[in-house]
């Protein structure tokens, strides 16, 4: 498997190596990060202060999402990821250093994150986007699964490499790890050849608060993007809890140690890698890309009710397997077809609508878990998210337009949005 994933990333060539890199090491840095800073956070202030860093700092990102993200369309992509990492590495700087000092500060420490935050708005849309611009379409989905694939091993080994350093070395040390990887990953970026920007680019707010109104346009006057968008919404706030927040009590209900937990998260993670090296893709060409995207919705509401219902815990790690496995085939069978059909103009700004929407139900998901805990326990919670994941992805089978978009060739689908909605995406001229 190793000497085919190998062969698979030689093949699109030196670039397509260094963008996967450095995202696969961005995501392991961010994970390292967060390990770190979350446990220097609740032993300096406690729960009241990691609640309140948490929910700032997650505003914040809500809120820069949209307002950075015409720069990944204005301007050259792999100008404004190498911008969003070298704000990174700063922020991750200030953050280890604060740390090597011992003062700790919580007003100082979220004014850190907040540009984090900000330079990581500035980077995510550009770098999910970027790739649909470095190859063709008959290898779009090959990138975009490698693409998950070196996610999915960074949040892998980022947790792993966080409480490693941390236990054995202590905070800072963890967080001059965070800083090293986003430099290496900074590095890597800067091998990424320059992309051409698709249009000019005219100066002013009256024509910055135009691009983002006409990339919000453009998401809800497309009816099978809107009704997507908004089943993936209500699909989100189910799947993020139980793959989450849920599994801790999960795991410590059945009266098992900590290494479970990883376990776990392991198996999801590996799932999820064994469906971006080629599974997902292979399944996708076998039995038609509307049955299998239907099939894994399906699955994965009957792996988290199997959850629920388990006592046996090597149940747990074939239900997040096989649920990784799921994930992965929804990931790459819709977004390789989104990416294509939109104009490369609006890729930036219409896909940081997407990471928007699923920060926000990131933030309702546990919520809704909290107040299920409080009344029903967790194996009744885990049943009923399960049931409520398999309700809300009928969504996706009654779209409209959604089977026939679905089933679009490569070719077909390439730039089918503009083809289709041609004055959503024509030039707006602002006074």
């Amino acid at each position: 498997m190793l000497r085919g994933f190998l062969g698979r990333v030689g093949a699109l060539g030196p670039s397509f190596q260094a963008l996967l890199l450095s995202d696969t090491l961005t995501l392991a840095a961010g994970m390292v990060g967060h390990v770190a800073l979350a446990w220097w956070i609740a032993q300096q202030g406690g729960g009241a202060d990691l609640a309140l860093y948490a929910a700032i700092v997650a505003i914040g990102a809500l809120v820069f999402l949209p307002l950075l993200s015409p720069f990944g369309d204005r301007y050259c992509k792999r100008s404004v990821m190498t911008v969003g990492l070298a704000g990174l590495v700063v922020v991750a700087i200030g953050l280890a250093a604060l740390v090597q000092s011992g003062a700790y500060s919580l007003p100082l420490i979220i004014g850190l994150d907040l540009v984090g935050a900000a330079a990581g708005s500035l980077a995510a849309p550009a770098s999910a986007s970027i790739v649909a611009e470095m190859l063709p379409a008959d290898k779009l989905t090959a990138g975009l699964g490698l693409q998950k694939s070196g996610q999915a091993l960074g949040r892998l080994i980022g947790p792993t490499l966080g409480g490693g350093v941390l236990a054995f070395s202590g905070t800072a040390s963890a967080l001059w790890l965070y800083v090293l990887l986003l430099m290496v990953a900074y590095v890597l970026t800067l091998r990424i050849p320059k992309n051409p920007v698709s249009r000019a680019a005219t100066t002013g707010a009256s024509a910055w608060l135009a691009d983002i109104r006409a990339g919000l346009a453009a998401k809800w006057h497309i009816k099978v993007e809107r009704w997507w968008t908004l089943v993936t919404f209500l699909f989100a706030i189910f799947l993020l809890p139980c793959i989450g927040m849920l599994l801790p009590m999960k795991i410590q209900s059945l009266h098992l140690s900590g290494a479970w937990l990883g376990l776990c998260e392991a198996a999801l993670s590996a799932g999820m890698l064994l469906g971006a090296l080629g599974l997902s893709a292979r399944l996708a060409d076998r039995i038609g890309r509307f049955a299998i995207y239907t099939a894994a919705i399906v699955g994965m509401g009957l792996c988290f009710a199997a959850v629920g219902a388990a006592d046996y815990p090597p149940v747990l790690l074939a239900a997040f397997a096989v649920c990784g496995l799921c994930i992965s085939t929804t990931q790459l069978v819709g977004q390789t077809h989104r990416m294509l059909a939109i104009p490369p103009s609006f890729r930036a700004r219409m896909t940081s609508v997407h990471i928007m929407v699923m920060q926000v139900a990131a933030s309702i998901g546990p919520a809704l878990g909290g107040i299920g805990l409080a009344k029903l326990g967790i194996d009744r919670v885990y049943i009923l998210f399960g049931g409520a994941i398999l309700v809300t992805g009928i969504g996706y089978v009654i779209a409209p337009g959604y089977r026939a978009f679905i089933g679009l060739s490569h070719d077909g689908v390439t730039g089918y949005y503009g083809r289709t909605y041609p004055k959503l995406f024509e030039p707006r001229e602002t006074s």
